[in-house]
Parts: C-alpha cells; structure tokens; sequence
C-alpha cells in the first residue's frame, strides 16, 4: 500500500461532536492499518496542524465532524499546506454545514426541500406555527449530529425549541414535518468523473425522531438497506441525489439525507460532508450493500487523494 505513503487519519478536534469522531477515526484508522496502510492518529487538539509537514505525512483521512472539520476551516488549512485530503473542499464543506445556504441554493434550483422559516427573538412564533404547520422541526442552521434539535408537537411551543437551538447558532431554522419515512444516500465521486450513488438507506428510529443518541448510542434504531423503494423510485431519486451534491460542489464523498411524504415525494434535508464511520453509521452500511465491507469502503475514499 505505498502507494498513499504516509497517511494521517485527523480525527478528535474541539467541536460538540469529538466524541463521535473519535469513534469514527477509531474505525477508520484500524480499517486503513488492517490493509496495510501506514495509517497513524492525528488530533489537531493535541497538535498544530504544521505537524503533518514536519512528521512527513503524505495525504490525510479527514474524520473530524462539526464546526472546524467539516465547515472548510481544516480543508482551506490543508490547501495552504499542499496535504490532499478526502471529503469536500472549502466551499461544499461551508455550504454542506451552513443548512440555510444549501436550502437556498436547492430552492434557486427548483429541487425540493420542506418548507421553511428564519426564526430569530424578533419573530412572530405564533404564525410560524400556523404557516408550516405542526409538529415542525426547530434546528440551529450550522450543527451536526442532531445537536440542538426540536420537534415541536404543540401550539405555543416554537419559542422555547428556538431558545435552545439558539445556544448553538445563531442561525435557527424552522422546518415543516414530512411524515412519510427519512432516508440516505451515500455518495461517492466528483463532477468530473462522475457521482455513485450507493444503495440508499431507511432509518426508522425508536425515539421521537432520529436524534444524537438514536445516531451513536441506542440499538433500537433500526436500519433497511434497501430501503424499500422500488428500483425506479430509487434510480429517480439518486439522479436528484447528484443534482443536491454537485449543487454544493461536493466531491469525494458524503451523504445525502432527504424525507419522503406519504404520497412518495422526495424532499432534500442536508448535506454530510463527513458523514459518521462508526459502527452505526449509515455510510458503510450502503457499502455492504453492494459487497464492499468497511476497510473496503474506507480505501474507496481514501483513492479519492491520489
């Protein structure tokens, strides 16, 4: 495997979810080691990011999430330092965390997305409500993960679901339920060579909807890959898939989460520009399905730097 020489799998960081990535670079490091790849941990908590240079390393793994790893910062670091990296560049990586700048831009595209509201102290919540309908979702614009995130049920109870996701942003988003199943879409590939989108997955969670801990932590969550849509549905629905990813400018890989509504109407969420490699995430799981397994998958993205 010298063909990737050296290689740091850049995991940990400073933001809400280092819990997760060290989880997932856990995975990705022992995938990369156990095919014989000279893989070593790198947590820019612990070291500046100039030590990839003076430890000769050749190209990084990138699985940090949250604020600082998948919103451009780290990738605009690594293009000053020349170090290729996998995921997304600066500007999908901005865009995929910004959820109100992608819903704009798919909206100016004509695809579909939930509608949706800016709320901040100075709104009306009362007519919110009344416009997009209960329940509706209440999200800070910029966190991953689930953090910050309300499912309001009840008439009155916007402004209290904005004061916390108020906490994490100070972009919070109102958003219509679409209540007829939530999906993903892994995507591998860029613009030029083309985009793949792997077998899609449904996630039924056992909690009010799929939270922080229903993503990491609880095993009740369960996940249908295939999801369950016909062939065609999901040939159409892939094809939407690369028109959402190219939109941000997204290459690489990530993941593409949209809701259906009972009459099988697909609706764009977000963009995961370092999707989750633990051993829930949703990622590997669309590999398996077309026989790659994890190591498999992991060398699959890492490819993408050379």
């Amino acid at each position: 495997m010298n063909q990737y020489g050296k290689v740091a799998v850049i995991l940990g960081g400073n933001s809400a979810e280092r819990e997760v990535s060290l989880m997932s670079g856990g995975g990705v490091l022992e995938a990369l080691q156990s095919r014989g790849v000279d893989a070593h941990a790198f947590d820019p908590k612990d070291k500046p990011l100039s030590a990839l240079k003076e430890e000769g390393f050749d190209r990084v793994f990138l699985i940090l999430h949250g604020p600082g790893g998948e919103d451009g910062t780290i990738q605009g670091a690594l293009e000053f330092l020349g170090v290729p990296y996998t995921g997304c560049g600066v500007m999908a990586s901005a865009l995929g965390m910004d959820k109100l700048r992608t819903k704009l831009i798919w909206q100016a595209l004509g695809l579909p997305i939930p509608a949706f509201e800016l709320v901040d102290e100075h709104s009306d919540f009362d007519a919110i409500e009344q416009k997009l309908g209960l329940p509706l979702f209440v999200k800070p614009a910029t966190e991953g993960s689930s953090i910050g995130v309300t499912k309001v049920k009840t008439a009155g109870g916007l402004k209290a679901a904005y004061e916390e996701a108020r906490k994490y942003d100070r972009l919070v988003l109102a958003e219509a339920f679409v209540g007829g199943g939530e999906y993903t879409a892994p995507v591998l590939g860029d613009a030029v060579n083309g985009y793949t989108v792997l077998p899609m997955i449904k996630i039924e969670p056992a909690t009010e909807f799929y939270d922080y801990q229903a993503k990491y932590f609880r095993d009740d969550t369960v996940y249908h890959c295939p999801c369950g849509l016909s062939a065609d549905k999901e040939a159409t629905i892939a094809s939407l898939v690369k028109k959402a990813f190219w939109a941000i400018g997204g290459e690489s890989w990530g993941r593409v989460d949209f809701l259906m509504d009972e009459a099988g109407n697909p609706y764009l969420l977000e963009v995961n520009t370092a999707p989750g490699m633990t051993s829930h995430s949703l990622f590997p799981m669309g590999a398996r399905a077309v026989g790659m397994d994890y190591a498999d998958i992991v060398l699959k993205i890492l490819d993408t730097t050379l």
